[in-house]
């Protein structure tokens, strides 16, 4: 089988390999056809050698989380799938040790002995095929299966989403207003889920107003405002104090600040990893105080469980149905991946990547 491998912990170790052992089924098991995967910035850093963990008795990682697949064949005790069903797998998968895991929320693991589909312990999706049990795989509607691909990053943000609505019951009123920092994928599919469910949402990033990010957003009735023309300490006085504020830059820097945007009782989630070792200077008492004083929250989120790949696939259904093909406008390269080594290599430019893996 051909796949796209790394030795995790060895920079630019990531090569094309036509031997991969070909998966094997069992009789609870689908067999995949991998479509496409999406590349993202942790695909990077693991072929940059900043992490990875090869599956136990592996010298390499099969590379790739965000996937899109057709099932080719099921066991004699798979029930649910069927071939010719468009699937997208789930990443993590929980351990055997922590409450959460035991109980359906590997995204909440406590004893970090989770595996990782293309991360951690397990084999990713760039790869011809892949098995997998039915319980980590989602059906993908024909109406959404051009921006199926999406659906992994999009389970990321209905997570924060939902966790910051559920947070907001606190309140007697319903929140109105949002702000998304950060136009990359995950912001525009952050703006995405703010907007089909009627919330007032603004976008800030550092593109200027004729990108195409900006167009995106402005397609879903967003407001979009550059940095680049007012800077981001101005913007805050100028625009309105947003109930839900969705932080997608991965910038440490972009994280304060938007503590100090919140609307009183606002909640602020941060969705983005940020890396590196770089110091930031803030006024930390003022902010401390504000977020007292205002009755904000402050939390992080990463991963999904099942109702979140769930809630992602209702999200992506309405945002198609609601803007037509504007979800498919992120996604501006798709690679034939055999041709891996341009992204990799920071040769491509646009929002979105897929590596094309069969037709």
């Amino acid at each position: 089988m051909k796949a796209i491998t790394v030795i995790p912990g060895q920079k630019n170790s990531i090569h094309f390999v036509s031997d991969a052992p070909d998966p094997q089924p069992g009789p609870g098991e689908a067999l995949v056809r991998v479509l496409r995967v999406g590349l993202c910035g942790t695909d990077a850093e693991i072929s940059e050698g900043l992490y990875g963990e090869a599956p136990g008795g592996s010298s390499y990682l099969i590379l790739g989380h965000e996937n899109f697949g057709v099932v080719e064949s099921v066991g004699s005790d798979v029930k649910g799938i069927k071939p010719g069903d468009y699937v997208v797998a789930s990443v993590r998968r929980p351990c055997t040790e922590c409450f959460n895991c035991l109980h359906g929320r590997a995204d909440l693991c406590t004893s970090g002995h989770y595996t990782e589909r293309g991360i951690k312990g397990r084999h990713g999706y760039m790869a011809e095929h892949y098995c997998e049990s039915p319980d980590f795989l989602f059906k993908i509607d024909r109406s959404i299966r051009e921006i199926g691909v999406l659906l992994e990053p999009m389970t990321i943000v209905e997570k924060g989403v939902a966790e910051a609505l559920e947070i907001q019951k606190r309140l007697p009123a319903k929140p109105r207003t949002a702000l998304v920092m950060g136009a990359g994928p995950v912001g525009l599919l952050a703006a995405a889920a703010l907007r089909v469910r009627d919330l007032e949402t603004q976008v800030v990033s550092r593109e200027p107003d004729t990108d195409a990010r900006a167009q995106i957003a402005k397609a879903m009735g967003c407001v979009y405002r550059s940095v680049e023309t007012t800077p981001l300490d101005q913007l805050g006085r100028q625009i309105s104090a947003p109930d839900i504020i969705l932080e997608c830059t991965g910038s440490s820097a972009v994280g304060f600040a938007a503590m100090q945007m919140l609307a009183a009782d606002g909640i602020l989630c941060l969705l983005s990893v940020t890396g590196g070792d770089k110091t930031e200077l803030v006024h930390a008492a003022e902010i401390n105080r504000e977020l007292v004083l205002r009755n904000n929250v402050v939390f992080g989120s990463v991963n999904a469980s099942p109702t979140h790949y769930r809630l992602a696939i209702r999200a992506l259904k309405a945002v198609e149905k609601k803007w037509p093909g504007v979800l498919a406008r992120l996604i501006t390269n798709r690679l034939p991946w055999t041709d891996y080594a341009q992204w990799f290599n920071r040769q491509v430019q646009g929002i979105k990547s897929t590596l094309e893996i069969a037709g």
